[in-house]
Formats: structure tokens, sequence, C-alpha cells
């Protein structure tokens, strides 16, 4: 556990960059810092591994104050990333890798297998091991420098905004095998950023900062959304707060209709032309398209995309009925298979009905 008891960062010309901050971050989670510029969030994360060196207050790491320990010591237990990875371009993916454990005396054959065990659990091909950072992807890079930080299995991982350098496809993929790689190592994780979005959905709890390191609030991302703190924290969370909420409740308690399916070859019966959409399977029971039934053109309009009915969000539901032509969502199982449908009013009320039922979210020892 990281303990920060009423640490302050005063520098010379009198700025204060970090005032009194007091909290904790768990055994084996993810601990989010945000806020806007000039919170406070990279000098907090900086303390920690004393690349900055606090003024005033404790930092402690299971007990210890981490000035009592040899520098050296310190950051040796300690994984930093940083936003464009900070690789040596001189070394190649494999050696970059490995040059924590050969710091700590590992051989180079151990080494080497090591980098490739850590390739492999952050999703990088193995080919890629002689290659140098300048001929990786952004999102390759920030693999590797995730597999760097992770090399002599550090208890704890500093990462300040890791993902933010790539693209928003790549940056969800990262995000995605990140929160993988958590569930496997469960290292005890710090983690900045200036993405809300992010920050709900990577951390176990959030901590925001208001400016000049004063601490908002903290707390789990459903009851930040559900009950912000004060007037700072509800602006800084956006007026979309209410639809991110719907992200920890799932889709699985939506009644999804059937009889709006129509297989290949067959007409729709006199039950189904009453409704305003019908959606065609294809022979393997995927979607291929929305008909309405009164449309002498028969023409089928795209789905959309559809959500996954037992593992995807309420927010999921919503986004794929609100993107989709017919304003219906289309549920399908983990192969992709419908298993029915539902409109935006169903889901409406279900989203009425979360508001007296308690919502999931990440249980946090």
């Amino acid at each position: 556990m990281i303990t920060f008891e009423n640490v302050t960062k005063k520098y010379p010309d009198g700025t204060e960059a970090v005032a009194g901050l007091s909290l904790e971050a768990p055994d084996a989670a993810i601990t989010v810092l945000v806020g806007p510029s000039g919170c406070g969030k990279t000098t907090t994360l900086r303390m920690t591994n004393r690349l900055v060196e606090p003024s005033d207050g404790r930092i402690l790491i299971d007990g210890v104050d981490v000035r009592d320990q040899p520098l050296t010591k310190l950051r040796r237990g300690i994984g930093y990333v940083i936003q464009h990875a900070g690789l040596f371009p001189h070394r190649t993916v494999a050696e970059n890798i490995g040059t924590v454990p050969r710091l700590l005396g590992m051989d180079r054959r151990a080494a080497r297998r090591r980098a490739q065990e850590l390739m492999e659990l952050v999703g990088l091909d193995l080919a890629l091991g002689g290659r140098y950072p300048h001929q990786l992807s952004g999102g390759q890079q920030q693999r590797v420098g995730v597999a760097r930080a992770l090399a002599a299995d550090p208890a704890i991982l500093l990462m300040d905004e890791p993902f933010s350098a790539v693209d928003p496809i790549v940056r969800k993929g990262l995000q995605e095998q990140f929160l993988q790689i958590q569930a496997e190592v469960g290292k005890t994780i710090l983690f900045v950023t200036h993405d809300v979005d992010e920050a709900i959905r990577l951390g176990d709890r959030i901590a925001v900062l208001r400016e000049g390191g004063h601490l908002a609030q903290l707390d789990p991302p459903r009851r930040l959304l559900e009950k912000p703190a004060d007037a700072f924290v509800e602006q800084f969370l956006g007026l979309d707060r209410g639809v991110r909420r719907l992200t920890f409740i799932p889709s699985s308690g939506l009644t999804l209709r059937t009889d709006a399916l129509v297989a290949p070859g067959i007409e729709p019966d006199a039950s189904q032309l009453a409704l305003p959409w019908l959606l065609r399977t294809d022979e393997n029971r995927r979607p291929a398209g929305w008909f309405a039934p009164g449309d002498p053109t028969g023409d089928e309009l795209p789905i959309g995309h559809p959500f996954v009915a037992e593992t995807d969000s309420l927010r999921a539901a919503l986004d794929a009925a609100v993107l989709s032509p017919s304003g219906w969502a289309v549920g399908v199982d983990e192969d992709g298979r419908v298993v029915g449908v539902i409109s935006q009013e169903d889901i409406a009320a279900a989203i009425r009905a979360t508001h007296h039922q308690p919502a999931r979210e990440r249980v946090v020892s």
C-alpha cells in the first residue's frame, strides 16, 4: 500500500504544486489521479519514487517512509511508465526490456528469456525483439515501456499518461490489454491521466485533484459519478456523468425481444407485420439488417453495431440503440449470434429502474 500523509511540495519560487495531500493507494489496485492542468498529478507520482523530493509530510510504502530507503533500492521496487515510453533508442526491444534484469545481475540468456515472457504478456510479437524503437508504432513502443517496467517484477507501477500519445483505437486496445495484465499480475498502481473516461475505465479508485494539489475527492468510479463531493468535482466530470454511470450497470438485466427476428428466406408472419422494425438474420443467426414490414422496397438498413447481451454494460446497449437507424439495439452472444433486440424506449425504462437498484463496481481490498 502507498500512503500519502499530509504531503506538500513547494518550490523555491513559492509555487505550491501539492498541498497537504493525504490518500491511500491500496495493494493490487489501480488508483488513478485526475484533475486539471497544474493540479500536481505528475508531481505526486514523481514524489513516490523520489524523482521529486517532498517538502513536507511522508510517503509510505507498506509502512516504510520512502526517504528511509536507499534510492537505488526504492526505485528497483517501482516500475515507471511515461507518455512516450522513454525507450533507449540504441537498444533493441529485447535489450530495452532486459535492461533492469541485467542491472540486477541476471545473465544475458536469462534476461532474454524474461524479455520474451514479458513481450508475450503485453501482446507483442516475439519477432519484434530484434527491432529498434524507431521501427515500432506508437502503440508497440508503449507496450515495450510497460514490459520494461514489469521486468524486475516490481510491487508498484507508476504510470504517467502512458496511453495519451496514441490514437483512440490503439488507446482502447492498450487499455484492454492493461486491464488483462493487471488481472494477471496484481500490481499496486498509481496512474495519471487527464482523460475522465480513461480514469473511469481503468481505476479501482479515482483521486480528483484541484489546482494547487488539493484532494477534492477519492472514491470508486461509480460512487464518484453518483455523488460528486462538490461543484468543482461535478463540473470536472462533465455533463454526461449520468451516461458514464451506466458503464457500471450490466445489460444482462434487459429483456430482449425475439419476435422481431426473421430468418433468411422466411417471410414475416401476421404478428410481425404489426412491428415497426424487423431484423433479418443470416444462416448463422448473425444480424444481417433491419427492414420495415410496410416498406414496399424491402431495402435493409445496417444495424449500426450490436452489444454483447451477457457482458456489456447498459451504456453499450444505449449506444447501440442510439446509433442504430431503426432506434433498436441488437443483442448478441460472445460469438456474434443474435440473442434478441430492444428499443430505445425499453432501454430508457431499464435506466429509470436503475435509480432504485445498486450498480456494480469493482471491489478494492
